[in-house]
């Protein structure tokens, strides 16, 4: 293991600015079940009501949740369909809910793929909220980390091309102004449910320095208890970004994040 890995020594974080999670599982919960795959998305709905509010409770600044991939689009058209219909209509129900528990909804990802009546939802969603101030809820829609960063260098790259920006401009600080992330900070801590352990082009340039907990509870079972277990993981780690153990401990090093 390289000099960036765990201690086992208790950080002095308390909870994670930001968390970001893909929510695996929902198909193989209903399969388990012998029930179709669409009640395992709609069970997922309810585990997702569940983290939001319990983060919304612990102050946790941001959560993103990986709710539909660049690459889900290869599932089956009934299952794509289903899940587009729960989307919306998730949606429909839980907007005003959000606007008055103070809680901020934006999305990620490219939109363009979506009907004209699923991005004005959205749309109308991020502007009833955008004065809320508590936890930020970010839903990762037709987003790929690959895609991310493409569409952050084709800006970058328009701005050099009209004389606004230079190749010499072009650092870390730069690429995450042209993030869709860009504002809000790094995730401290990435949650995978479902016994997977990959990222999945998920956030790959935002997840440089992330804490990784992967659990194999599926989806719709993960709840406020198994948060509060990922969460207690990453309180028992050291978070050294390239120092050694000794300088945190020593609290000679500041991390501004």
């Amino acid at each position: 293991m390289s000099d960036e890995g765990q201690t086992g020594l208790e950080s002095e974080h308390n909870n994670p600015r930001h968390i970001a999670i893909i929510m695996d599982g929902n198909g193989r919960w209903a399969q388990k079940r012998f029930m179709p795959r669409a009640m395992g998305h709609q069970s997922g709905v309810k585990a997702v009501r569940e983290i939001v509010e319990y983060c919304a409770q612990q102050d946790i600044e941001v959560l993103t949740l990986f709710a539909f991939s660049s690459e889900n689009w290869r599932r089956p058209q009934e299952e794509v369909s289903l899940l587009m219909n729960l989307f919306m209509g998730t949606l429909q129900r839980e907007i005003e809910k959000l606007k008055n528990n103070n809680i901020r909804l934006r999305f990620i990802g490219d939109r363009s793929a979506f009907s004209e009546s699923l991005q004005n939802m959205m749309a109308e969603g991020e502007a009833l909220t955008r004065n809320n101030t508590a936890l930020t809820l970010i839903i990762a829609v037709n987003y790929g980390g690959q895609w991310d960063l493409c569409q952050a260098f084709r800006k970058i790259t328009e701005k050099i091309l009209a004389g606004e920006l230079s190749k010499e401009d072009i650092n870390e600080q730069l690429i995450n102004r042209y993030l869709s992330t860009a504002g809000l900070p790094e995730p401290d801590l990435f949650i995978r449910t479902g016994g997977e352990q990959r990222v999945s082009n998920f956030l790959l340039w935002q997840l440089a320095y992330t804490e990784m907990y992967f659990t194999d509870t599926l989806w719709p079972d993960f709840d406020r208890e198994s948060l509060e277990d990922a969460i207690k993981s990453f309180k028992g780690r050291q978070r050294r970004f390239g120092h050694t153990g000794e300088q945190v401990l020593s609290r000679s090093v500041k991390f501004n994040f």
